[in-house]
């Protein structure tokens, strides 16, 4: 264990996150069901030079209810990978991140695995897509195989720095 890490570029491009940001959201689970809309905010805030911590609140998609969530995200060296975590006050499954910034170095795919949305019981892939448009607007995708095992894209919110 490393307890005198030091900063290295990709954990610079955690900062393009820090800050204050207002999101909407838009989830999609097929064609027989209701698009779901939310609205929040998200505080996006430096745990040192190596960690971001990001707690949003905002509405229960088609309710006046809110929740919660919190994601925290790093690079791990050793893995050459970026990793972290997710929680919401709703779920109570902990969505732990992998992934590799792309070469445009503007996106940041983030594997990870979940109850399935068709059998609960069962554990399934997932990808949450964190994309830097600006320095002002920033988009997250939520993705699953489809049944080619193609990404199908099912949430897409998009923040604005406030």
């Amino acid at each position: 264990m490393d307890c005198n890490a030091q900063a290295q570029q990709q954990h610079e491009w955690l900062t393009k996150l820090v800050g204050e940001w207002a999101f909407e959201s838009v989830a999609d689970f097929g064609p027989d069901q209701p698009k779901l809309k939310s609205t929040g905010t998200e505080t996006v805030r430096a745990l040192g030079e190596l960690w971001i911590v990001c707690e949003g609140r905002g509405k229960i998609p088609d309710s006046d209810d809110e929740m919660s969530m919190r994601m925290t995200l790093g690079y791990d060296p050793a893995k050459q990978r970026y990793v972290g975590n997710w929680v919401c006050s709703v779920m109570t499954s902990m969505f732990v991140y992998e992934g590799q910034l792309e070469d445009n170095g503007k996106v940041l795919p983030l594997n990870t695995e979940g109850p399935s949305f068709t059998e609960p019981s069962k554990m399934a892939p997932y990808q949450d897509v964190i994309e830097i448009v600006d320095d002002n607007t920033r988009l997250l995708r939520s993705r699953m195989p489809g049944p080619d095992g193609q990404w199908v894209e099912f949430m897409k919110a998009r923040y604005t720095r406030t």
